[in-house]
């Protein structure tokens, strides 16, 4: 596509993006109504102002409660002095704050190079990416805790590694999925940030029994495994391989088991490349992938542990190969298998963004970019040694090019 030269060009392109995302989002996607956050205030309100318990709590209507560790239902006690109104608006605001820190932390430097017109293309393309658009509409809490993960891998990255640990434990905390990056640490041999995230998490729900001791009680005895709390293991937004497996008729814990200790090995064998490169965005961004292909549950929602993938992506030099995934992801295109997803096209169809996790898990470069192997090369060219004064000069052959 030709890309307009003129200001007035550009703002009527951004414009028309504009509209065709707002009509898309209105007409194709199915809005979830603040659901989940819905939850957590209902939660939090009949645990704080009614006396009732936290984990008894269910959507009027529905079978749905409340299900994270109670150190989440902790942090979000504020939401006790808020009403459903104001604690919609106030997440829409720390959710905006959060992506706008994932942003500046994966695109790095190079965002002073998109002016206003990179960051209005950019506005709209997140606007359409399927994980995100839930994340907003359900009200989750996914992109803070990406934002969480990520300050954890910036830091690690440029060097100030003495405070690394503290927001994945906090993460961990909060939802369990995120301790993977724990694990990720111990394979960097990154021992203080590892044991920082542990002890942080270990304090959280330490603090969380002393304050909460049934809540604390019922979660890790009951309710942490009852994966019917969460939702039927088949339903076609549960976008796993425990899904994928449930959706075949599969329901033997042990081939899920033995599937994702497979996938584990190759992560722990991928991410440590990574890490060996000094490649830190890949090796998060592949530790992401982990975590969403072998937790029981991952909503699509989930699904926004893969941004910092379509960043590796674009910076190893392959933004085609980034835009036509980001782009399946932006389709809702599993939803047209949910009341049957059988047969070979229900197969790839209803499990599409699974295999897309896994195919980044097996496929993300690590690494230098080609970018920047070139710029190395270059640099390592401008500062080779002169030839040595002593040395004879030789004139070139005749029919033979000189010298680049």
């Amino acid at each position: 596509m030709r890309q307009p030269r003129t200001d007035r060009g550009r703002l009527l392109l951004v414009l028309v993006l504009a509209a065709a995302v707002t009509v898309f989002t209105a007409t194709v996607p199915l809005l979830r109504d603040w659901f989940d956050l819905r939850v957590y205030h209902g939660a939090v309100h009949q645990w704080v102002h009614d006396g009732g318990r936290l984990y008894d709590y269910r959507v009027p209507g529905t079978a749905y409660g409340f299900t994270y560790p109670p150190f989440a239902a902790l942090a979000m006690l504020p939401m006790a002095l808020l009403g459903l109104g104001a604690a919609i608006a106030v997440t829409l605001v720390l959710n905006l704050a959060a992506l706008t820190l994932v942003l500046r932390i994966l695109v790095g430097p190079g965002r002073r190079r998109l002016g206003w017109y990179g960051c209005a293309l950019g506005a709209c393309s997140l606007a359409l990416f399927e994980p995100l658009r839930d994340t907003v509409s359900f009200g989750q809490v996914n992109v803070l805790l990406l934002a969480l993960v990520l300050t954890d891998g910036w830091l690690l990255a440029i060097g100030r590694g003495r405070w690394a640990g503290v927001g994945i434990g906090l993460a961990a905390a909060v939802k369990l999925t995120p301790a993977l990056f724990i694990v990720l640490l111990l394979l960097a041999r990154r021992w203080r940030a590892a044991g920082v995230a542990t002890a942080v998490a270990a304090g959280a729900s330490a603090l969380t029994a002393w304050a909460a001791p049934d809540a604390s009680r019922f979660y890790w005895t009951e309710a942490m495994w009852d994966t019917n709390r969460i939702g039927r293991l088949a339903y076609v937004s549960n976008q796993s391989l425990q899904g994928v497996l449930a959706r075949l008729d599969q329901p033997d814990r042990a081939v899920w088991a033995t599937v994702a200790v497979l996938v584990l090995c190759v992560w722990a064998w991928r991410a440590r490349r990574a890490v060996a490169a000094r490649d830190w965005t890949a090796a998060f961004a592949l530790t992401g992938l982990a975590a969403c292909l072998v937790s029981p549950i991952t909503w699509v929602h989930h699904l926004v542990w893969l941004l910092p993938s379509f960043a590796v992506l674009v910076r190893a030099g392959h933004p085609r190969v980034a835009g036509a995934l980001y782009a399946v992801l932006c389709t809702s295109v599993v939803w047209l298998w949910t009341d049957d997803p059988s047969g070979v096209d229900g197969f790839l169809g209803a499990n599409a963004y699974a295999w897309i996790t896994l195919g980044l898990l097996l496929g993300l470069p690590t690494g230098q970019s080609r970018s920047a192997r070139r710029s190395v090369s270059r640099r390592t060219r401008a500062v080779a040694p002169a030839p040595s004064p002593a040395a004879p000069t030789i004139a070139p052959v005749s029919g033979h090019p000189g010298p680049p």
